[in-house]
């Protein structure tokens, strides 16, 4: 029996990430409410929000559609750090980073039919000292302003970074090891596990 993919949202950098799987899928934005609940801590964030995006989908999908859900977010000192909306609040977030190690935590969700599962990465990351200026400077790029910990890591902001411990994919938005080992569970394998020995092959020779 065929089965879908449905990627539960239009982020473009997820987007690309599981079209460098290799999977054909579509992506439907998945519209929920990411307001932190009251002493919620940031992994059980990310586990929910990414299991209900991808169940807001699931529910009008048929059984044989599997849909994919992510959330990353970024936390300081146990303080989740969200996407700024003015630059005082990605100073303060930057402030925060600078000079220090932060953790990235992202969560990806699976649904089909009645099963589901939820997978979550963390990964360490240690930003460089950081001036005023060059924080003043990268809000005006206007990438910080979609970005959660006000930077993304495949962009602009990759040059604050010094060091980084664990998934790099992961930080951008969709770890690629555990959604490939994810979607495996679900019945939908590595597209790369179909190519038989000969295809193997004649895509050697083509090479040649």
């Amino acid at each position: 029996m065929n089965q879908t993919l449905i990627l539960a949202s239009q982020s473009p950098r997820r987007k690309e990430l599981l079209a460098q799987l290799g999977y054909q899928f579509d992506c439907i934005s998945s519209d929920i409410d990411e307001t932190e609940l009251m002493g919620e801590s940031a992994s059980h964030y990310v586990n929910r929000l990414a299991l209900a995006k991808a169940q807001h989908i699931a529910k009008n999908q048929p059984d044989t559609t599997i849909v994919l859900g992510s959330d990353t977010t970024v936390v300081y000192q146990n303080t989740i750090l969200g996407k700024p909306e003015t630059l005082a609040e990605s100073i303060n977030m930057l402030t925060m980073l600078s000079n220090n190690t932060h953790h990235v935590l992202t969560s990806v969700a699976a649904v089909k039919g009645s099963k589901s599962n939820v997978i979550e990465v963390i990964t360490d990351v240690t930003f460089k000292a950081l001036t005023e200026q060059e924080m003043i400077n990268y809000w005006h790029t206007n990438e910080p302003q979609d970005k959660a910990g006000s930077y993304g890591i495949q962009g602009i902001g990759g040059q604050f970074v010094t060091h980084i411990n664990g998934s790099y994919s992961a930080v951008v938005g969709l770890p690629l090891y555990e959604t490939t080992q994810l979607l495996a569970e679900f019945g939908l394998p590595s597209p790369i596990a179909y190519l038989n020995d000969s295809a193997v092959q004649r895509k050697k020779v083509e090479k040649q």
